[in-house]
This record gives C-alpha cells, sequence and structure tokens, in this order.
C-alpha cells in the first residue's frame, strides 16, 4: 500500500531553488560587524 502513494502535493507550487542571495548578504554584513566588535572588545583595534 505504501509504495502505491502518491506524494502529497502542496496548493503552493513549487518552483526552483529559493535564492538565498539577499539573506546570504545580511548575514555576511553582520558577522563582519561582529568581528569589528569583537576587536575592538579585545583592544586589537582602538577607535
Amino acid at each position: 500500500m505504501t509504495a502505491q502513494a502518491k506524494k502529497p502535493t502542496g496548493s503552493v507550487p513549487q518552483t526552483s531553488k529559493p535564492p538565498y542571495t539577499f539573506r546570504t548578504a545580511i548575514f555576511i554584513f553582520l558577522l563582519a560587524i561582529n568581528f569589528v566588535v569583537a576587536a575592538m572588545y579585545f583592544h586589537i583595534i582602538n577607535p
């Protein structure tokens, strides 16, 4: 019975892979700020 079961299809059509470029850019930007703040905290850079 399970071999003949159909895969569930949702009401939202499935497109190709979602673009994560904006999310990745924001992540890299926040990570860079985090490293700058950590460097200031450990007195590696002194503004």
